[in-house]
């Protein structure tokens, strides 16, 4: 088919994430995509500045996953994972639990995200039920979050700046805190830390945990906070009695600068949740890492399982990509390539806070953020970022990149000045 009738056919059935139905902006056919570049049907070239959503952390048609996912299609393709195991699954969980914070020693694999926070959060719920505490049951977190767009997840993520305040009333009620004070070098605010030792101390009996995104709050708000507040988490939640739940989907595998942002505060969670580049964006995979006082607690109760099986669960396509992906940061200096992406970034984005409108600039790891005083007019921003030859997705008021570790200065150049003109135009 041609790429007109490709585009007719999507427009009349494919329903996009975060869009209506019918779409009202025809989205961009993609053909190819190899290192960092999108090759579009209409022959155009982009550099992609997202990692598709943060994922594609090595870029596309990396020859090391390729091999890796050809070789694992000539074994198998997917056994179910009840009763069965295989090779690529059980090196994975070594491997993570041999790479996250010290004290994660079992991993629950699954499809999505989204999917490993219920997880994490069902964790938590059957722990205290095991416990014979089945009043503690929820959750506190700070505004500003997103964690998903299942149930549970959206009702810690921001429950009035962010998109499921639609909800309010059907999803289970939260307890929120204020979110932290801005700025990842800033000092602990004393008077912020006395509210979340007041909040999670005044809710302790009904509180199963509490859950944050570490050191980056995401799409809630692309907001940096101090690790020192993760310190104070992993305090407060063990004086009273409380589990802490880390999501790292978006800052797992070196996005921050630090292969987990945890290890910026030096602390470890009761359950960890991994995904987006968990397969270096080849497929669909994510992790809930726990201790083994959440396993062995929940082991012990009336129900000794987890009651939860995604037929997936533990794909061997996934899982040996996956592998591969955390070889390749292993084996190569991705700390090196993020410390100079970051640089890049600070470069390429301060000629952007002299701009009218633009009340912050900001960058950590290979993170870039230009926020506006306003709502990024998307049609223009859009427009004028594939003109410079870029792929990015504003939202909300905020301009921002995640590129891929692989790019080099000259896309990284490219990337930021697109994001200065998005701004000049928005």
């Amino acid at each position: 088919m041609t790429p007109e009738e490709l585009l007719a056919l999507d427009a009349e059935h494919v329903w996009h994430p975060y869009a209506p139905m019918p779409g009202r902006v025809p989205p961009l056919l993609v053909s190819e995509a190899e290192g960092v570049r999108l090759r579009l049907a209409d022959g155009r070239e982009l550099v992609d500045g997202m990692s598709s959503w943060w994922s594609a952390i090595h870029g596309y048609r990396h020859p090391v996953l390729d091999a890796a996912l050809a070789e694992q299609a000539g074994r198998m393709s997917h056994v179910m994972f009840g009763g069965l195991t295989h090779e690529p699954a059980i090196t994975l969980a070594k491997t993570l639990v041999d790479l996250t914070p010290e004290g994660l020693r079992h991993v629950f694999l699954c499809d999505s995200g989204s999917v490993s926070v219920e997880v994490a959060v069902k964790m938590c719920l059957q722990y205290w039920r095991s416990q014979g505490r089945p009043g503690k049951r929820r959750l506190l977190t700070w505004c500003g979050g997103y964690h998903g767009d299942t149930f549970h997840p959206m009702s810690v993520c921001d429950p009035d700046g962010g998109m499921h305040a639609l909800w309010r009333g059907v999803l289970p009620d939260q307890v929120f805190v204020p979110a932290p004070p801005a700025g990842f070098d800033a000092p602990a605010d004393p008077s912020y830390v006395d509210e979340i030792e007041e909040a999670v101390a005044r809710h302790a009996d009904e509180l199963a945990a509490v859950i944050v995104e570490p050191v980056v709050q995401g799409t809630g708000g692309m907001r940096f906070h101090s690790p020192a507040y993760l310190r104070v988490l992993r305090e407060v939640t063990e004086r009273h009695g409380v589990l802490l739940v880390f999501d790292e989907i978006a800052t797992g595998f070196g996005r921050t600068g630090a292969l987990f942002a945890a290890e910026h505060a030096g602390v470890t969670p009761d359950v960890l949740c991994l995904g987006k580049a968990l397969t270096g964006g080849y497929l669909t995979m994510a992790a809930a890492l726990c201790t083994a006082e959440v396993a062995h607690g929940i082991s012990a109760g009336d129900l000794p399982v987890l009651a939860h099986g995604p037929t997936f669960m533990g794909n061997p396509l996934a899982a040996a990509v996956a592998n591969a992906s955390i070889g390749l940061l292993r084996e190569g200096d991705w700390a090196a390539d993020v410390r100079r992406i970051e640089r890049g970034l600070r470069e390429g984005l301060a000629p952007a806070a002299r701009l009218p409108g633009v009340v912050d600039v900001r960058v950590l790891g290979a993170i870039g953020v230009v926020q506006l005083d306003h709502e990024v007019d998307m049609a223009k921003a859009t427009r004028v970022v594939t003109e410079h030859g870029v792929w990015l997705r504003p939202f909300r008021d905020m301009i921002y990149c995640m590129p891929p570790y692989v790019t080099r200065n000259t896309d990284v150049a490219a990337i930021t000045a697109a994001m200065v003109a998005a701004a000049t135009v928005s």
